[in-house]
């Protein structure tokens, strides 16, 4: 078989057959990257600023379509409730989110929400909360599960407001927001020495076309297919060489067993016979 493959005209069905491949496995890497739907250039519908009491109800467990939503809300904050956690990263640096629970105006039932001030390395750097009535604008976020630790005054080692509602003993969302803007009486308020955290929406899922992975998957196999097809052409003309090659031999033997047949001498023939 190989002797027939290496005929010249097979040879270039090959060189054909795997251009055609090339072109199919192009094709189906096309479709592959076309599977994962683009992102739209409009912005996310939770970089709309919402009104907190309007976005999320305290009480009830945060739901992935309800976090990272940018919320605004109005109140006060409670400087008797604040507590630095430990252990965050800001480009870089390892410091402490100085948080401080807030009175929301309009909340059901009175509760507060943890609020993120902002990020310092040095607790001797954190501000003191803002008197009088504040406005925030932040991020919400899921409150984080509780970490094992040994007790510090005013320190906690996971932003938990299951946590801090034992802390401080008062009902809470369950959730924190991270504040970009605090303003009081329409004024910035002096954050001093803390930096402003600068938290990012997460990535949303990229909805994958399914229809597109079906076509990929068509393509790699039609890749494959144009190869089997080659080879089974070469596979059937190696195979019709074998058959004339045997019926030529079957051929030559039959001619020569007539030859033989026809030099022999006719023993019943009349010429034959001897004169007695």
């Amino acid at each position: 078989m190989l002797k027939t493959a290496l005929q010249p005209r097979w040879i270039a069905g090959l060189l054909f057959a795997l251009v055609i491949s090339t072109v199919f496995v192009l094709l189906s890497q096309w479709q592959f990257s076309s599977a994962e739907s683009e992102e739209s250039g409009e912005p996310r519908a939770t970089e709309d600023v919402r009104p907190l009491t309007e976005a999320f109800t305290p009480g009830k467990p945060m739901y992935e379509t309800e976090a990272d939503q940018m919320v605004s809300f109005t109140g006060s904050f409670d400087p008797d409730r604040s507590v630095l956690v430990k252990e965050r990263l800001q480009d870089g640096d390892m410091g402490y989110w100085a948080v401080t629970a807030f009175n929301v105006d309009g909340a059901p039932a009175g509760e507060f929400i943890p609020v993120v001030r902002g990020w310092v390395s040095d607790p001797e750097d954190v501000t003191e909360p803002p008197a009088g009535e504040a406005a925030v604008v932040g991020r919400l976020l899921p409150s984080e599960a509780p970490l094992p630790a040994t007790p510090e005054d005013g320190r906690v080692t996971a932003l938990s407001t299951a946590e801090l509602i034992n802390l401080w003993d008062a009902p809470a969302y369950s959730a924190f927001v991270t504040a970009t803007e605090i303003t009081v009486d329409g004024a910035p308020a002096d954050a001093g020495s803390m930096e402003t955290l600068d938290v990012s929406a997460q990535p949303e899922e990229t909805p994958v076309n399914w229809l597109n992975i079906f076509y990929a998957l068509e393509w790699i196999v039609f890749a494959g297919f144009s190869v089997f097809l080659w080879w089974r052409l070469v596979a059937d003309e190696h195979n019709r060489s074998l058959e004339d090659d045997e019926y030529e031999d079957e051929y030559d033997d039959e001619y020569d067993d007539e030859s033989t047949d026809a030099t022999e001498p006719d023993n019943d023939h009349p010429s034959n016979e001897v004169t007695k």
